[in-house]
């Protein structure tokens, strides 16, 4: 697959996660098999104010690329100027969010409320594309509400106007996170535009990785969620999707891993805040262990690293066999 003029090997892709998919967690990502990686949400706003918290958001290495720096807003003028701001940070792609539903976003008119105004969704990818020297990529929902299913039309709108790739999250603004993925509204945007597409929502292993490509036809797939304390997703994905053998790391390798990405984060944030933030990544780490509740609950209260050595002693005494 290429995105505008570069090039993408493997199947699957990291999706950007608001305060979750920070730099440590892409690289750890991209290691393990990770197409490419999309940067936390930023605000275009804040980016053109020289906003410092915005400028932190779109620094990449390069373990993580090929990587896109992703910003939202409502005002074209204003998405062009971040977007101009952000190719300082040399990203190979830029990617408008046209799908997030936070209420601080979305009320705000940026993310999936740009699905309720497809000019001016339009307005936006043609100003951001005019001032890129790289591929602009879209994200966005099926839709506002059941009521109101319009990716295909957007995508279209967004296609004609330069974007070079669109990733679809197989559910409306309204549904947030669940039900299920509606696979028909992905396939009718990949039927709808000759860009290629990437199915997102839902895909957490090898078999979900396959039925995404196969009903919807799309191009790629976005795996979110289940990345979170997982970064061996992707080459459980590479490897169905190839037809090769995985096995499942061991809970020492796994716990090696996780302290890898926690001394990433240190490397690269303010060792008080990466502290606080490798609380939910060490949580989603002991997802499926035996005593999981209760070791969630020590990561709730991770003031030290000495604390986090502590825990992964414990899961490793209680889970001996893993």
């Amino acid at each position: 697959m290429n995105i505008g003029n570069l090039k993408i090997s493997g199947f699957a892709a990291l999706a950007p996660m608001a305060g979750v998919a920070d730099r440590a967690m892409r690289e750890i990502c991209r290691e393990f098999g990770a197409a490419y990686t999309v940067g936390e949400l930023t605000s275009a706003k804040g980016i053109s104010l020289g906003d410092k918290k915005s400028a932190s958001l779109l620094c990449c290495g390069e373990e993580e690329r090929p990587y896109g720096s992703q910003i939202f807003g409502s005002d074209p003028e204003t998405m062009a100027l971040a977007a101009k701001s952000a190719l300082s940070f040399k990203p190979d792609f830029i990617e408008i969010n046209m799908g997030c539903p936070a209420p601080k976003v979305a009320g705000n008119g940026g993310g999936s409320a740009l699905m309720r105004d497809i000019p001016l969704a339009g307005e936006i990818v043609k100003a951001v594309v005019k001032e890129c020297s790289v591929p602009v990529t879209v994200k966005m929902r099926t839709g506002w509400d059941s009521d109101s299913i319009n990716a295909p039309e957007l995508a279209k709108v967004c296609e004609a106007e330069g974007a070079s790739l669109i990733t679809v999250h197989g559910r409306t603004r309204k549904q947030m996170y669940s039900p299920g993925v509606d696979y028909k509204t992905i396939a009718a945007v990949k039927k709808a535009v000759k860009i290629p597409v990437v199915g997102n929502g839902d895909v957490a292993d090898g078999r979900s990785a396959k039925y995404m490509y196969e009903a919807t036809g799309c191009d790629f797939v976005a795996v979110g969620r289940a990345a979170q304390g997982n970064p061996f997703v992707f080459a459980e994905i590479n490897a169905a999707l190839s037809g090769k053998e995985y096995a499942l790391p061991s809970l020492e390798q796994r716990l090696n891993v996780m302290l890898r990405q926690i001394e990433l984060m240190h490397k690269y944030k303010d060792p008080h805040n990466a502290i606080l933030e490798s609380r939910k990544h060490t949580a989603w780490y002991m997802r499926g262990l035996e005593g999981a509740a209760a070791i969630r609950r020590m990561c709730g209260e991770i003031k030290t690293m000495e604390d986090i050595y502590n825990i992964c002693e414990i899961a490793l005494e209680r889970n001996k066999d893993l």
